[in-house]
């Protein structure tokens, strides 16, 4: 396992969890995560093969808490698709094992999630480059706020990722056998003067289904300085929902800044929203 937080339901596993943890090697320095000491060249690594493989006997509770948060498991994979922003693991956990008992390969195409099944394979674009991966989905994270997914190091390395530490990404289930998506070109930079179609990023505080509620939400977070705050309708399910949503932000470090910010006035459950 990657984190020693991380408590399954069955006693079992809980000590499968410990056992595990006490495999990873140690980051120098800081304790951070690092790469590499020189860039590897990843590029002829192929992308994960969705298969149909049984559910792991580990790594698969109905529901766990890591850091005082509680997670329920999809009871599938297929229909899963988020946006959001994506990170990446490497060295700190090379070797160790992962949730579902694999050993973790930074060098394989493999990814770690919070709550799809495991495995699952997904595929991975990077919204800013529209580079597209494969991957399996064989560990539990990243347990950090604003992220939805925890790429190998090959993975990322072959989205663009590595570099920047975080990436906007669309991450939708693959159903084994179904034909892989063609590999996408990389977008071209935008000419000067250009608008760019770089995604953009919102903290969503709430969905509320009456709108005067979403729009007294709305003065209430720019009394408190935030600002600029929009109001989003959404039919879901038949019905109209009125989003409150702040933005767009410029990068992920605002939307961290901005999630803490948000935190500390009372609202604990604002999300990332990539439209």
């Amino acid at each position: 396992m990657r984190h020693p937080e991380y408590r399954f339901v069955s006693g079992l596993a809980l000590i499968l969890a410990l056992t595990g943890c006490a495999q990873f090697p140690t980051a120098p320095g800081s304790g951070q995560d690092y790469g590499p000491s020189q860039p590897v060249d990843v590029s002829q690594v192929p992308d994960a093969v969705p298969q149909n493989l049984p559910r792991s006997r580990f790594g698969n509770p109905a529901s766990y808490t890591v850091n005082g948060q509680t997670y329920k498991v999809l009871p599938e994979c297929a229909g899963y698709h988020e946006r959001g922003i994506a990170s990446w693991y490497g060295l700190k956990f090379h070797g160790g094992r992962t949730s579902d008992g694999d050993t973790y390969d930074m060098y394989a195409m493999t990814a770690a999630n919070k709550v799809v099944p495991l495995p699952c394979f997904v595929r991975v674009t990077n919204l800013k480059n529209n580079r597209s991966v494969i991957v399996k989905v064989n560990d539990r994270g990243p347990f950090v706020d604003n992220r939805i997914i925890d790429l190998s190091y090959a993975a990322a390395k072959k989205l663009g990722v590595v570099a920047t530490g975080t990436a906007l990404v669309d991450v939708t289930a693959i159903t084994p056998g179904e034909a892989p998506p063609p590999p996408v070109a990389e977008a071209p930079a935008p000419q000067t003067g250009a608008v760019s179609g770089a995604p953009q990023l919102f903290v969503q505080v709430g969905a509320f289904a009456e709108q005067a509620n979403a729009e007294r939400a709305r003065q209430k977070l720019e009394s408190d300085g935030i600002k600029p705050v929009t109001i989003v309708t959404a039919v879901v399910a038949d019905k109209t929902l009125y989003k409150v949503r702040a933005g767009p932000l410029a990068d992920v470090s605002a939307v961290d800044q901005l999630t803490a910010e948000l935190a500390r006035l009372g609202y604990s459950d604002a999300q990332v929203v990539i439209p």
